[in-house]
């Protein structure tokens, strides 16, 4: 018989991490990455098991995260009427209260491939969950329009790093389902969005306060920290290390597709959040009960469930994006239309035709992912087109009001939404051929 093959001495775990940590064979949240015969086979296995795990845990974070990125922002404004009141805001004040989530998300997003370089992206979360959670207890409880005011940003704040660290763990830690976790999370997004739309009231009315209508989604968010915690007290040593594989050498802002995509996200947002604020009015105006019209305006929420699961889907199994593209703007503009010359008797369809529509957003959050070959690049192009775009999105609920105040109707409003529509489209031809941001100067 042949001889036996000596044992192969099993390495411990702590060793593996070890070794990963000072080759810097680390993911972004710290998990060792140890090559095959790096190790025994053993601990190979050991590490492939733990690899495995932190996956599903990074998973249901980003989908803990994203069911909060909206609720803050959709439950204020179904209470809004109601803090004013119990605040004695002036009009002045509760107009920028509205307006304040895009600024946030605009100036903080713009800072955050700054923290992701000197933080682990866990960490990060953490921090941000936490902002958030402190910032919606805060503002529930406080008697001070001021307070209010501050303790809101604190809870953007929060929002607006989660939105631009996302994309960027989609590409650390899922690069070849890119499409297909983009669109979980986006769908995690849609529903939060849409429960905390549907019921801030409800609750408020349960609860005798708007406060609880606010104040109960911190919660939410409380649970967000939990599955960022165990990567987030990992060893100094390991979080620098992964954070410091993060450069600063991609510069969107001096790229034709950096803009090209900050021009797209923007135009879409713009025309989400003026729906958003006049699609229920619109449909009042139009003879349907408020009661009727609210429930109209959920619809193109909830249809974009789904949607948000399948756009992202898509666009990571098609060559170019130009179908979807001209596909999500032949229905906008069909929607448009038909609010502006038929809103009462096609109103399903609009809302159908409006869902399918919004599902531009989703497309440009896989996008970002789909134009950058790296993690840095990934969290670059994602703050530039994210912070960029909210600033071209805050003019847009303004100017549709300020349109509607001018001519006493919604054609001009919806003449201008037609327009960004176009540019949106423009935009989207340009980031419709696969390229990447790395390799534009």
């Amino acid at each position: 018989m042949p001889p036996s093959p000596p044992a192969v001495p099993a390495v411990p775990t702590d060793e593996i991490t070890r070794q990963a940590v000072s080759t810097g064979a680390v993911d972004g949240q710290g998990v060792p990455t140890v090559e095959a015969g790096a190790v025994s086979p053993a601990g190979g296995a050991a590490a492939t098991a733990s690899r495995v795990n932190a996956g599903w845990l990074v998973l249901a974070g980003m989908l803990l995260v994203a069911l909060n990125l909206r609720a803050a922002v959709t439950s204020l404004g179904a209470l809004l009427d109601e803090v004013r009141v119990g605040l004695a805001l002036s009009g002045t004040m509760a107009g920028f209260v509205t307006t304040l989530p895009t600024i946030a998300f605009a100036g903080l997003g713009a800072a955050t491939p700054w923290l992701v370089r000197r933080f682990s992206p866990a960490r990060l979360l953490v921090l941000a969950m936490l902002a958030l959670t402190v910032g919606q207890v805060l503002r529930a409880v406080t008697g001070s329009a001021v307070v209010f005011l501050f303790t809101s940003a604190l809870a953007l704040s929060g929002i607006a790093v989660a939105n631009i660290l996302l994309p960027m763990l989609v590409k650390q830690h899922f690069p070849h389902r890119t499409g297909l976790v983009t669109g979980a999370y986006t769908m995690a997004l849609t529903v939060g969005t849409t429960v905390a739309a549907a019921s801030a009231v409800p609750v408020a009315h349960a609860f005798g306060s708007w406060r609880a209508g606010l104040g109960v989604w911190a919660g939410l968010a409380a649970v967000a920290v939990l599955p960022w915690l165990p990567a987030a007290l990992r060893g100094r040593a390991a979080a620098r290390r992964s954070g410091a594989t993060l450069r600063s050498g991609v510069r969107p802002g001096r790229t034709r597709l950096g803009w090209a995509m900050a021009v797209y996200f923007g135009a879409q947002s713009l025309s989400g959040y003026a729906i958003m604020g006049w699609l229920a009015q619109m449909f009042r105006d139009a003879g349907f009960r408020p009661q009727d019209a609210g429930l109209l305006l959920a619809g193109v929420t909830a249809l974009g469930v789904p949607i948000a699961l399948l756009m992202p889907t898509l666009a990571g199994r098609l060559g170019s994006l130009r179908p979807l593209v001209f596909a999500l703007t032949t229905a906008s503009s069909l929607a448009y239309l038909g609010l502006a010359f038929a809103p009462r008797g096609g109103a399903l369809v609009w809302v159908v035709l409006l869902a399918f529509g919004q599902g531009a957003f989703p497309l440009i959050l896989a996008t970002i992912g789909l134009r950058a070959r790296t993690a840095d690049g990934t969290v670059a192009l994602s703050a530039f087109a994210q912070s960029t775009g909210y600033v071209i999105a805050a003019s847009g609920p303004l100017l549709v009001g300020i349109l509607h105040d001018a001519t006493g109707g919604w054609l001009a409003p919806i003449g201008f939404l037609l327009v960004a529509l176009a540019v949106q489209t423009c935009a989207g031809v340009l980031i419709a051929r696969p390229r990447y941001i790395e390799d534009e100067r």
